[in-house]
């Protein structure tokens, strides 16, 4: 059996050695009282409740998947979700980061997003029903009416309702230009909407008395494409009045899914047979409205896969500990045993190490982003707001694909560790493989956030947001200049940042010859990108190790970080040279291939 334990000190060395946020925090006046303590305080309880409530139940979620009853078109989660789901209603944990106005706790975003990362390293299935809902809540916050905030928003926050997002269709992917779902206006205000919707999690559950669904849909006079689709709130059962369930609106489950992972989700093919909804936002502007609630799930998408990274890390290194097989290839490590620890074996370290730097890298990029949404809700400088924004919508695409293709890697890799043991289901590990791949795909495939990050977040304007990235690791290299420890860490990270500057250029001239080229080099892009933000995170945690050390703190702890640091500059860095040649490699060895799809 899998095991889980929350990793709290790398939390607080990521939020309080690193990025200092207790500091960051006090700027803002709705924090200027949170405080370290407190903080972890939070994280301890949330930590209880991720390993002892919703771990426990991985498994069996994975085993018993969702069943739905067709003549209801009700669905039962696996044994104990309802259960776990009821505990996390009474302890508060939905309203954690919600606003006060409508019950929330008002804490910092920073703080939900490591409990988050607890949920999906306990249970990544259980967790997207309360994270989805989190999303639809920030989407009405952001763009619904008042009588809508005063509807909704309290039963989300509160953790009675639950939310979803309704986007797709058996025709679209991605394209959601091509949604044929209509919305007919009524003489009430309301609109009767019609249409099928695929791939929608957490559509329809046992777990809680309402579900509020925000659907994409076309009015009557909509222009075509992706700028003739509205947004609308769409609830499983009429809302009286007095804020009382009534009757059963017309959207249901028709089917679900039957999937690789995520099993205990239920992934349903929704029907709308004319729903009641009412409009979110303005006519012909609900794309830009459900991007609130899209890019949200898109950093909570890098955090689920960043809870399996962690959790499979954990267990393949227990593992690797007390397994034995062969002798160390430099003579026996332990000769009163048959055999050695397959520790000592440098190709199972490779696998271990390459978890763990993915985890910790990605543990500081999340809680960074994390942070500049706090400042960019919060602070009262507008200019710091402002451009809080614009590093978020920056780095999202990274947090997505990155940290997504990274836990594939790790996961793998950690499954490896195992040899045939993770092959089998009784350890856990190969839930874990089967489960991150789809991290990479939904919310827009990795292709999708690579196509993101290059054509409009870089070069949309010029590479001015990049520049900006760039100059923190400007002010990191001249802050550590002369500073022979820190060398194998800056040398390479200030290379690489040079080396962007005429990279991005060489890609966008070739693109205003040939648009192609975007295509051909964005994936390697982003993995590239990727690689110079967890550089940048990496070398300052080191820097803080090193210091620590220096100071002669004898806490493993900082040993153990500078360690992983030199690991990830000497194995998994480098990596950017291959993707720089495969990126300028361009894209006709792509598109001039009739011959081979004959």
């Amino acid at each position: 059996m899998p095991s889980y334990t929350p990793p709290l000190r790398d939390m607080q060395f990521v939020l309080h050695e690193v990025l200092h946020v207790t500091d960051e925090l006090k700027q803002m006046p709705k924090h200027v009282d949170m405080d370290a303590d407190t903080i972890a305080a939070v994280l301890e309880e949330g930590g209880k409740f991720a390993s002892e409530v919703i771990f426990p139940l991985n498994q069996v979620g994975d085993q018993q998947g969702c069943t739905l009853n067709r003549d209801t078109h009700e669905v039962k989660t696996p044994d104990g979700f309802k259960a776990a789901y009821d505990q996390y209603v009474q302890g508060g944990w939905p309203a954690l980061s919600a606003d006060p106005e409508y019950g929330g706790q008002g804490l910092p975003v920073v703080v939900n997003q490591c409990f988050y990362e607890m949920l999906n390293s306990a249970n990544q299935a259980w967790t997207m029903y309360p994270g989805l809902t989190h999303g639809a809540y920030e989407a009405l916050h952001a763009h619904g009416t008042d009588a809508q905030k005063a509807l909704y928003l309290p039963k989300l926050t509160s953790g009675e309702w639950t939310g979803t997002m309704c986007l797709t269709e058996p025709h679209c992917g991605t394209d959601l230009g091509l949604l044929r779902t209509k919305a007919e206006p009524q003489a009430d205000g309301t609109y009767r909407i019609t249409g099928n919707k695929i791939f929608i999690s957490a559509g329809e559950h046992d777990m809680v008395s309402n579900i509020v669904h925000l659907v994409l849909a076309r009015l009557p006079d909509a222009p075509a494409g992706s700028k003739g689709i509205s947004l609308f709130v769409v609830p499983k059962f009429h809302i009286h009045a007095d804020g009382s369930v009534g009757e059963r609106n017309g959207i249901y489950c028709g089917g679900l899914e039957h999937k690789m992972g995520i099993h205990g989700n239920a992934t349903c093919q929704m029907v709308l047979d004319g729903a009641v909804g009412t409009l979110v936002g303005q006519p012909n502007k609900g794309l830009a409205a459900m991007f609130v609630m899209m890019n949200a799930a898109r950093v909570g998408v890098g955090m689920q896969s960043l809870g399996l990274t962690e959790v499979a890390y954990q267990n393949a290194v227990a593992y690797a500990k007390d397994r034995i097989q062969s002798r160390s290839l430099t003579g026996a490590k332990d000769p009163s045993k048959p055999a050695d620890s397959i520790l000592v074996h440098p190709d199972v370290r490779k696998m271990l190490l390459t978890a763990r730097a993915y985890a910790e890298g990605g543990r500081a990029l999340a809680l960074h982003c994390a942070l500049l949404i706090d400042r960019e809700l919060n602070h009262p400088d507008e200019t710091v707001r402002a451009e809080s924004a614009e590093q978020v919508a920056l780095l999202t695409p990274i947090v997505k694909a990155f940290i997504t293709d990274n836990a594939w890697t790790a996961t793998s890799s950690c499954m490896q560790v195992f040899g045939g043991h993770g092959f089998i289901r009784e350890w856990g590990m190969e839930q874990y493989v089967r489960d991150a791949r789809i991290n990479m795909i939904y919310e827009g495939t990795n292709t999708i956030q690579s196509l993101d990050l290059l054509g409009r977040k870089v070069l949309g304007n010029q590479g001015a947001s990049l520049k900006k990235f760039g100059r923190h690791i400007a002010e990191l290299v001249a802050e550590t200049q002369g500073d022979e420890d820190m060398a194998e860490f800056i040398n390479p990270l200030a290379k690489l940042g040079q080396q962007m500057t005429q990279f991005t250029g060489e890609i966008g001239y070739k693109a205003m010859e040939n648009a192609d080229e975007v295509g051909a080099a964005a994936v390697d892009y982003l993995r590239v990108a990727g690689h110079l933000v967890f550089g940048y995170f990496w070398a300052r945690m080191a820097q803080v190790a090193l210091q620590k050390i220096a100071e002669g703190n004898r806490d493993p702890f900082y040993q153990a970080k500078l360690q992983t640091a030199r690991f990830y500059f000497a194995k998994l860095f480098p990596e950017t040279a291959s993707l720089i040649l495969t990126a300028r490699a361009g894209s006709a060895v792509l598109m001039e291939t009739e011959a081979v799809f004959v």
